[in-house]
């Protein structure tokens, strides 16, 4: 029998984390920054003719114990020549500029570049890693995407079928900026009061506990979701039975910036309570807020 193994590795920051969370999620055993002379101790006597093998994911990076480069090369080359193991390397890069911007927003220090500037550090893995990058079978650039898209594009690749699901995405949108065409389920939130009408609530959004508060507190939320919950939880199981890929539900409102983002954060939790694992994607989150979008509310 004959077990699958990726390898990932690459630049620091450029969402390694993320690829292996997406992994595990879609059922894989993952382990992070393994030591390089472990790795055929872990694989080796890892068969069982009896049950079948969930697949691995390895993450290896300048932060692993003595990792070498080339020396990686060189052992995952014998490891190629093992029969009872499928296995690739995935490398992630991404932009020098992008991943110095993320380092600034994080404040996190590079691993290279403990006590000098962090373009250095950069500079100086991406000098050895070079080896790796040209040697791997799979490359994704992530200097232009996002880490929910990151994970759908590793949800669309590495997803398989005898381990699991159908890749869910719950979305939040604004209908003023037009509605998600990928949507197969779509709910509009814009009957639930509008935390945009609150001076105080305006600039925060749905993941605010004082805007979810808010917009919990209408008469009608808890009933409406909690059905729109109860219809989910037994349509999601069909649409897996029926083998449908991937499923997207949207939650809309006028800006896509308070309730439908709520909605959408409160759902996901209670699917991943149900044994799911959804993809949260907010798309309009960022865009700027727009009193005549919005209209009055009654009364005003």
């Amino acid at each position: 029998m004959t077990i699958s193994v990726l390898l990932v590795v690459g630049m620091s920051g450029a969402g390694k984390s993320t690829v292996l969370k997406t992994l595990e999620d879609l059922g894989w055993d993952t382990v992070d920054n393994l030591p390089l002379v472990l790795l055929p101790r872990l694989l080796h006597g890892s068969q069982s003719s009896e049950t079948t093998q969930r697949p691995l994911a390895l993450g290896f990076g300048s932060r692993t114990r003595d990792f070498d480069p080339r020396g990686f090369i060189h052992s995952v080359a014998d490891l190629r020549e093992r029969g009872d193991i499928d296995l690739g390397t995935l490398f992630l890069d991404c932009a020098t500029d992008e991943l110095a911007r993320r380092y600034a927003e994080t404040r996190r220090r590079h691993p290279l570049a403990e006590d000098r500037p962090v373009r250095d550090g950069i500079s100086r893995e991406r000098t050895l890693l070079a080896p790796l990058r040209s040697w791997a079978n799979r490359l994704i650039d992530t200097s232009e995407v996002k880490a929910n898209a990151l994970a759908q594009q590793v949800r669309a690749t590495f997803a398989r079928d005898d381990l699991a699901e159908t890749t869910l995405t719950i979305e939040s949108f604004g209908f003023s900026r037009g509605v998600p065409a990928e949507a197969d389920l779509m709910f509009d939130m814009r009957f639930l009061r509008n935390p945009h009408w609150e001076p105080a609530l305006r600039p925060r959004t749905g993941r605010d506990p004082a805007v979810a508060a808010y917009v919990a507190a209408d008469p009608s939320y808890e009933e409406a979701v909690s059905r729109i919950e109860e219809l989910l939880l037994l349509l999601l199981p069909r649409y897996r039975a029926e083998g449908k890929p991937y499923v997207t539900v949207a939650f809309g409102c006028t800006g896509g910036k308070h309730r439908s983002v709520h909605v959408t954060e409160r759902v996901a939790a209670r699917l991943r309570e149900a044994g799911f694992s959804p993809t949260i994607l907010h798309r309009d989150l960022a865009a700027a807020p727009h009193d005549m979008l919005e209209g009055r509310p009654q009364g005003q």
